[in-house]
């Protein structure tokens, strides 16, 4: 998320979406999609997906009266498109989805596979083949599992400059701690959350920038990418100190 491309980035997915009204024309069109982007994203797949609903029926209640009140549970369908790297496009009625665990940079002209470069072939694609005007929200994600080689306040404060109250709470107590923010950053919208818990025995750093914009032309999808990478890219070398940035170089740190 720089100018320099790290061999061993800390991001571990990066995800772009598209969010819209709901257009029942899309299962007839995207077989014409799935044309265009093919070569690239040979693996394919329908995935019906049913919604659960939880009712209180109290003591005397039946199943039955319920179902009759909220109708039968609704499915949604999801087109699900992989390229042989891993990178997955899933598309919904409502909304066009882009993730990569593979990607280490967005767009630094020295790299064969930038994240840009599939937003702007998938994105171009769909919105040629189904035409809407304006887009609810237009997102781009990143989420970071930073490295802590030891679970103290030393050492929090050696490799980051986080937000949590370690002087008060000290890392080593602990268990679980989660800060998360909504923010507004150069004209756009940011969540932005810190997360320390354990994971498989083991304790994770975990940082998430979703920067995103509501209602816009549906053209300005590569333009407003472009911002809200911009901003997320400052935000995170705001979060890590230079240790990090060499653990990134070399895969361990100094």
């Amino acid at each position: 998320m720089s100018e320099e491309v790290f061999p061993f980035p800390t991001v571990k997915e990066v995800a772009f979406e598209l969010k819209f009204p709901h257009l029942f024309s899309i299962e007839n069109k995207i077989g014409d999609f799935q044309d265009k982007i093919i070569k690239d994203f040979p693996n394919s797949a329908k995935i019906l997906q049913r919604e659960i609903v939880f009712a209180d029926t109290g003591l005397s209640g039946k199943f039955e009266d319920v179902q009759q009140k909220i109708g039968p549970s609704s499915v949604s369908k999801i087109w699900q498109f992989e390229s042989k790297d891993g990178i997955q496009v899933k598309v919904q009625t409502n909304a066009l989805n882009i993730s990569s665990t593979k990607h280490k940079t967005y767009n630094n002209a020295t790299s064969e596979t930038k994240f840009r470069d599939v937003i702007n072939f998938v994105t171009s694609n769909f919105l040629g083949t189904i035409k809407f005007p304006i887009v609810n929200r237009i997102g781009l994600r990143y989420i970071d599992e930073c490295p802590l080689p030891s679970r103290d306040n030393a050492t929090i404060k050696k490799l980051y400059n986080l937000t949590f109250p370690i002087e008060r709470f000290p890392i080593n107590d602990v268990e679980f701690i989660h800060f998360k923010i909504n923010t507004l950053r150069s004209g756009h919208k940011l969540n932005y959350n810190e997360v320390l818990g354990k994971q498989n025995e083991e304790y994770k750093l975990i940082l998430d920038f979703d920067g995103y914009e509501n209602e816009i032309p549906s053209t300005d999808f590569l333009r407003i990418a472009d911002e809200l990478h911009s901003i997320i890219s400052k935000e995170y070398f705001k979060v890590i100190k230079e240790p990090i940035k060499e653990y990134m170089r070399v895969g361990k740190l100094p």
